[in-house]
């Protein structure tokens, strides 16, 4: 939260124009505004990863992974990820009513927008979004490198869409630094209620282990049980029987 904090106060004060124009103005081709650099299908992959931090996107995110936990009965777990995508998306829309900044104008637009531009949605909402899905999700994980997995894949995510936003023109990057800054600060708050609150997560990752783990080991094979040492063995004839076909004792 310090980042975002410096980061309002670094744009507030006009200290971030110059740095924000030469990035925005370094993405697009010489001569041409209207051109973004790289090879053509760049601008349509950029409009596409921009749509994963979208409204429609994060809340069909939102709802898929709700949908699941309520069928697992994640009760608790299934209050905080809607606190916590529902809680960013009230806060930014606070944010933007607050510094109410204009959206870039050095550059033309590659795609609609409409609301304010500081801090960018969609960077702060799918950081949110993305970064608490994986935090409940890694929960489940006993491996430290699955766990790592799924973090690494949601930061990559966000990182590209706010990427995509400051190369379709529509944020300052002053404006997508910020929004990661919120967004990863709000949810590492609710991956810390994940891990203190809802326990249950867990008990759901050690029952997935349970579930998992190989139902015998050489270790836990019991070893084939010992006959008797002192049964006596029936077909062995008595030591002491007399014999029936001796002949009698010579009387004197």
């Amino acid at each position: 939260m310090a980042v975002f904090v410096f980061l309002v106060d670094f744009a507030q004060d006009g200290a971030s124009e110059g740095v924000d124009r030469r990035l925005l103005m370094a993405l697009r081709t010489p001569g041409d505004l209207a051109v973004p650099i790289g090879p053509p299908w760049m601008l349509q992959s950029a409009i596409d990863v921009s749509a994963l931090g979208g409204f429609t996107v994060l809340w069909l995110l939102t709802l898929a992974a709700a949908g699941f936990l309520a069928l697992a009965r994640r009760w608790r777990a299934l209050a905080i990820l809607v606190c916590a995508v529902g809680g960013a998306a009230l806060l930014n829309a606070a944010f933007k009513s607050g510094f109410h900044r204009a959206r870039p104008d050095v550059v033309p637009h590659l795609t609609e927008s409409w609301s304010a531009s500081f801090p960018s949605g969609h960077a702060m909402i799918s950081a949110a979004a993305y970064l608490t899905v994986a935090a409940i999700l890694a929960q489940t994980q006993r491996a430290r490198a699955a766990r790592l997995y799924l973090m690494s894949l949601a930061v990559i995510v966000v990182v590209a869409i706010g990427v995509s936003r400051v190369y379709l023109g529509v944020h300052w990057p002053s404006d997508v630094a910020a929004g990661w800054a919120a967004g990863a600060a709000w949810a590492l708050a609710f991956w810390i209620v994940v891990r203190e609150v809802a326990p249950e997560t867990a008990n759901a990752g050690a029952a997935l282990r349970e579930a998992n783990a190989p139902a015998d080991s050489p270790q836990d094979t019991p070893a084939p049980a010992a006959a008797p040492q002192d049964a006596p063995d029936p077909a062995a004839a008595p030591q002491d029987a007399p014999d029936p076909a001796a002949a009698p004792p010579e009387r004197s």
